[in-house]
């Protein structure tokens, strides 16, 4: 069973007003890089081989700057937002997972990429399960964190759970009830998923607050979960056709979170499957223990160089 940490009572203390968003090194780069439909807005630097950074909902590439400055040392870091989030264009559709997919391979095709490890949290990790199914020789290792993956494993099961009741929130109404409230729907998110939720800084709330209340973000938050249904069908037939992934996965929960179950999906999808879990944390793990997320992470990819 799901382990989300559900935090009671009132919004919680936010952290000093001092604490601010962990910037990428000066070293990175910014580009735009147009591919399958959209711009995609990607963070660029380090040395060796090549390693995509996927964020989820809630967030966007911003979230990963202390692992990517950690990573920079010898890798390639490749950091993009999804589609519609973040600095990214808006388009009008492209929210199921395998056309996003379809993003990251233009990304790398532009920056002559031909394979990468992929390191992903929440929704980033449906977009790199695309990605893994339908390029599989274009990845050599693939680190989820702490969400899961439509039509994979126990996902009808995981669908039951209440926290999750934003996975069918919809209706014509959806982004008329939440314009100019974007910091109220998301502060529900990071509060509730968090097993401390003051480590979701106030810098960081109102950071990306102000981000998905750019013009057309919170739609494609929104179609972003609609197109579950497809993806679940999609992930299906990938399995059916292509069997389980077989290059190496690390599969990552948090320890209020999804905990050990990130890795019961990822057995039902994969075959080699190594368990992890972040201590003391909820979901947002790279802002409540980003130390111990990074070490994680960076001993599974140092095992493949």
């Amino acid at each position: 069973m799901l382990k989300f940490a559900l935090a009671l009572g009132a919004l919680a203390l936010a952290a000093p007003a001092a604490a601010q968003v962990p910037d990428f090194p000066a070293s990175f780069k910014t580009q735009e890089i147009a591919t399958n439909g959209a711009t995609i807005h990607v963070r660029l630097g380090g040395r060796g081989p090549a390693v995509v950074l996927l964020h989820g909902y809630g967030e966007t590439g911003d979230m990963w700057a202390p692992m990517a400055a950690d990573l920079a040392r010898d890798y390639t870091v490749i950091v993009p937002d999804l589609r519609g989030l973040g600095l990214s264009s808006k388009p009008a559709s492209g929210f199921d997972k395998k056309t996003q997919a379809g993003d990251v391979a233009g990304v790398l095709d532009a920056l002559k990429i031909e394979r990468a490890d992929i390191v992903t949290h929440d929704i980033g990790n449906m977009v790199g399960f695309a990605f893994a199914a339908q390029y599989p020789q274009r990845v050599g290792r693939f680190a989820l964190i702490d969400a899961p993956v439509p039509g994979v494993g126990p996902w009808e099961e995981i669908l039951k759970n209440p926290l999750l009741w934003h996975f069918r929130f919809g209706g014509p109404d959806m982004e008329r009830l939440v314009a100019g409230r974007e910091r109220i729907y998301l502060d529900r998110f990071w509060n509730e998923f968090s097993a401390t939720p003051a480590r979701f800084t106030e810098a960081s709330r109102e950071h990306y607050a102000k981000l998905y209340a750019l013009p057309g973000a919170m739609h494609s938050g929104f179609a972003q979960f609609a197109a579950f249904d497809q993806d679940a069908i999609d992930n299906r037939a990938y399995l059916k056709a292509g069997g389980k992934l077989t290059m190496p996965v690390l599969a990552i929960g948090g320890e209020k979170s999804f905990g050990t179950t990130m890795a019961v999906v990822m057995r039902d999808a994969a075959t080699d499957v190594t368990e992890g879990v972040v201590p003391d944390s909820g979901h947002w793990i790279m802002e409540e223990n980003p130390t111990a997320t990074i070490a994680i992470v960076r001993a599974f990819l140092d095992k493949g160089r």
